[in-house]
């Protein structure tokens, strides 16, 4: 029982880690294209 226990907590946890780095990776890119395209507006209306 012990086993099975530790082996959910342990899929669980791997599961999040790859959750959060995937997360992190979409915030970073739509940051990028946020900062993108706030200068291509700023460019086209000079």
């Amino acid at each position: 029982m012990k086993q099975i226990t530790l082996l959910l907590v342990t899929s669980v946890l791997l599961l999040l880690s790859g959750c959060s780095s995937t997360w992190n990776g979409m915030k970073e890119d739509s940051s990028n294209a946020w900062k993108s395209t706030k200068g291509a507006i700023h460019k086209a209306t000079e």
